[in-house]
């Protein structure tokens, strides 16, 4: 069998003369100034995720110089070329829209030019997923390194970061409790260098199920970006992309179902993000792997949170790597987790945690006895109105309201909920259940992150800080409140949530995982009869028409469905 090409013999131009093809490469490619020598080595590509619109990514152009400089030295030659960057705070309608579109471009980049590896720049929420959907797709030999997360800020001697206190400020603004010129003092302190939120929000939460699934060097999931450590870890990871150059370890030997489910481990283990759910499993739909979200909500029975992180804690991710990164993590979750899988150090992951450095006193990251929460920091909800199922992040949310029965107050849409929410004379109490639909996949379009569902201002003039709200969106990771979200199949294509009604009386079960419309069926099936979708897709036009004609639920990652491989009756956990 014929060996694959390497260097710039791989992924030839198809003129009908591959001597031709690969003489007229050399010459295009001898105009940027490399020598004959240069060009026999492996070549390693840099994918460069730069943007002006994307501070999360703002140290990208010094992480591509450690990164060129490890596999020079390893013996490479480091090519550096662009795709999509996407930021959450940057992204009409949303980046989760878009999500699909750098994952396609990212995979078509990395088989359509000559890379005997690839070295994948993410941070920002949806760039990491994207990257490793694209990975697994194109299945060459890959490895992840992130930006990494921001440092904490500081507001009159109180400590405070990105961005779950972004979200804590605009509350008390909303309320009344705060100044606009105070907000505008504590905007200027939110942020106060490059890198992702500095809390277990979205990009914090994907980078470390990055490292659990073995995609990323150990110790680079809590780097802060600005560290000196960040370089040394981006210079040493260009050189493991030359070995695994030669090596041929490629996704599809390190990503499998098991290795999918330390990342859900890992997932339940930090208190991540709602949106990890989401991203899994689009990552495992690309390896023919459906999640088994009944199984994945028993994972969560067993599996506490560990670390005390905003947002289901107090601390922020510089405390996490200060701490020992996911060290500790690994440590006490060791009994739980498929360590033979392997990783791109060429190691199992067993044997990786059998080579951690010595534990240390340190308060962020709990042990398993000892845990900032229990049984699961995620629960996925049935019922009648949860249909194919839903999710509650139940760490981030109030004990209280985990058990709850209350009035429904109905938002047709994003739009109709940001018209109204404020308005003085909407009837609505503290004890109400808010609802909003169209706002999943196609409904919005792009599932964004409004389930974080603000309270109206009346109420949260009167000190109310959290009540039931439900939606068929997604929220941030480093969002809090006692919030249902996933909702599925969405309103938008006629899912239990577009049969909610005003006044309708809806009861919230976490412990017993209920979700529940108190409704009689045949109401419901007389609702039903009058359902009619919102959108027609032939009404539109270029990538919002395919992502309305192909985009799947959240329970199959909203990733494209022609996107997806073949089944092969895989599941996990």
């Amino acid at each position: 069998m014929a060996s694959t090409p390497k260097g710039m013999k791989r992924h030839l131009t198809n003129y009908g003369d591959p001597d031709f093809s690969l003489y007229l490469r050399t010459a295009f490619i001898k105009a940027m100034g490399y020598t004959g020598e240069a060009l026999d080595r492996p070549i390693i590509g840099i994918v460069d995720t730069y943007s002006g619109f994307n501070p999360c990514h703002a140290t990208v152009p010094e992480l591509i110089e450690a990164i060129k400089r490890g596999v020079m030295l390893a013996g490479g030659l480091p090519i550096i070329f662009p795709t999509i960057s996407l930021h959450e705070s940057f992204a009409y309608p949303t980046s989760m829209f878009l999500r699909n579109l750098m994952a396609m471009d990212t995979e078509e980049m990395i088989k359509a030019q000559p890379m005997d590896s690839v070295v994948l720049i993410g941070g920002c929420d949806k760039t990491v997923p994207a990257q490793l959907m694209a990975a697994a797709s194109a299945d060459i030999p890959a490895i992840s390194v992130v930006t990494g997360p921001m440092l904490s800020g500081s507001h009159r001697n109180e400590r405070v970061g990105a961005c779950t206190d972004c979200r804590r400020f605009w509350a008390q603004y909303r309320s009344g409790a705060i100044d606009r010129s105070t907000i505008d003092d504590i905007t200027d302190n939110l942020v106060p260098s490059g890198g992702t939120c500095g809390v277990m929000g979205t990009a914090s939460t994907m980078a470390c199920v990055t490292e659990a699934l073995g995609m990323m060097l150990p110790g680079g999931a809590t780097i802060p970006a600005v560290l000196a450590d960040r370089m040394r870890h981006a210079e040493q990871t260009g050189a493991r992309a030359v070995a695994l150059a030669s090596e041929g370890l490629t996704p599809t030997r390190i990503i499998t179902s098991e290795a999918l489910a330390n990342g859900l481990r890992m997932l339940l283990a930090i208190g991540g993000s709602t949106n990890g759910i989401i991203h899994l499993a689009a990552i495992a739909g690309r390896l023919g792997v459906d999640i088994d979200f009944r199984a994945f909500d028993e994972m969560g029975r067993e599996t506490p949170v560990l670390i005390d992180l905003k947002p289901s804690g107090s601390y922020y991710m510089d405390d996490l790597h200060r701490a020992g990164g996911l060290t500790p993590v690994f440590r006490e979750l060791r009994p739980l987790l498929n360590l033979d899988c392997l990783t791109v150090t060429g190691r199992t992951l067993g044997e990786e945690i059998d080579n951690l450095p010595e534990p240390f006193n340190q308060e962020v990251v709990r042990t398993i006895d000892r845990p900032v929460h229990r049984g699961g920091s995620m629960a996925v909800l049935k019922g009648n109105l949860a249909g194919g199922g839903a999710i509650i992040k139940q760490s981030a949310g109030s004990p209280e309201l985990m058990v709850h029965t209350g009035k429904a107050v109905v938002f047709e849409s994003v739009e109709d909920m940001a018209q109204r929410i404020d308005d003085p004379n909407l009837e609505v109490e503290e004890s109400d259940v808010l609802v909003m639909k169209n706002c999943g996949p196609r409904g919005a379009p792009g599932m964004p992150e409004a389930g974080y569902i603000p309270i109206p201002k009346k109420l949260a003039r009167q000190g109310v800080l959290d009540m039931v709200r439900i939606s068929d969106g997604r929220m941030s990771g480093t969002a809090f409140g006692t919030i249902v979200l996933h909702a599925t199949p969405e309103s938008a294509v006629g899912g239990p949530l577009a049969l909610v009604e005003n006044g309708d009386m809806i009861s919230l079960d976490v412990p017993n995982r209920q979700l529940t419309l108190l409704v009689d069926e045949s109401e419901l099936e007389r609702r039903r009869t009058r359902f009619k979708p919102a959108i027609d897709p032939a009404s539109l036009r270029g990538y919002l028409r395919l992502y309305h004609e192909q985009v799947n639920q959240a329970e199959r990652g909203c990733d494209f469905n022609f996107m997806r491989a073949a089944q092969n009756g895989t599941t996990t956990p």
